[in-house]
């Protein structure tokens, strides 16, 4: 149906001789997702992937808090972007290693578990569920596995409360075979969706400067009905782009500039609630 909206959208442009953006922005939504939180601000004291950061992006609305994973050598989860704290990796050693690291407003790492429990008190805001890519596919395949043990441990395993993203081709085959239903984008800038679609990954998360050079595969996820994230989109010339271009969801560390200029450009915010 999408794609149908979508096709009749562009016949109507091309016959009266506007573009999309001027045929669909009263009916367009564009979902904010608030990259590694809504840290950028004083509540969350700039902490990215904090459980600070998660609650201002709660607090403030936006569609989506998006966040990272490692697992640690014992098993652990952890909410943390780089695969080493301060040289040490995150993989290669047990989770009572890190125990010391602060971020910058002060938490401890938080583990998946930690962050989870936050996430439960706002259940409008959806989980962007970013697992790191791993040394091994056997150990990539084991964090698939937790994660999904995680989720339905805290009541949080639905395709109305998380969608899961990844930079390894294979963490999100396994999450389009172990989820069902659920939305997987792939990261990374040799996506094929005509590729990607035989796997049930139904979705796509590209850098924005990779996606606004690349109309054909932006067409041709919208062709194989996927949904269409792109990041971290935080000047406002590329927003303005991306929001011209119709993607579905825009991660950036700026939600609030985002938000601001969708409403100037007219275009309608989806929202949590």
């Amino acid at each position: 149906m999408r794609n149908l909206s979508y096709a009749l959208v562009m016949l109507v442009a091309s016959l009266m001789g506007t573009s999309f953006f001027e045929a669909s922005a009263q009916e367009k939504e564009i979902a904010i997702v608030a990259h590694r939180g809504f840290w950028n601000c004083d509540e969350a004291g700039k902490a990215k992937n904090s459980v600070a950061g998660l609650e201002q992006a709660q607090k403030n609305d936006f569609w989506a808090s998006e966040f990272d994973v490692n697992m640690t050598k014992d098993g652990e989860l952890l909410v943390f972007h780089d695969g080493n704290v301060e040289g040490v990796s995150i993989e290669k050693h047990p989770a009572s290693t890190f125990a010391y690291y602060r971020l910058k407003n002060g938490e401890p790492i938080p583990t998946l578990d930690q962050y989870l429990e936050q996430a439960k008190k706002a259940p409008e805001t959806m989980l962007v569920f970013e697992l790191k890519t791993h040394l091994k596919k056997s150990s990539e395949s084991k964090a698939v596995k937790l994660s999904i043990e995680k989720l339905k441990e805290h009541g949080l395993f639905s395709p109305d409360r998380v969608m899961f993203i990844s930079f390894s081709k294979h963490i999100c085959k396994e999450f389009a075979r172990l989820a069902p239903g659920f939305t997987v984008q792939y990261l990374e800038k040799d996506a094929d969706p005509d590729e990607l679609v035989k796997y049930g990954i139904n979705g796509i998360d590209i850098r924005h400067s990779v996606l606004r050079n690349n109309k054909h595969m932006f067409d041709r996820a919208r062709a194989n009905g996927m949904s269409i994230n792109t990041w971290t989109v935080n000047k406002e010339e590329d927003i303005r782009k991306m929001i011209e271009l119709g993607v579905d969801q825009i991660t950036s560390d700026y939600p609030l500039l985002v938000r601001q200029l969708l409403q100037e450009m007219g275009v309608k915010e989806k929202r949590a609630r």
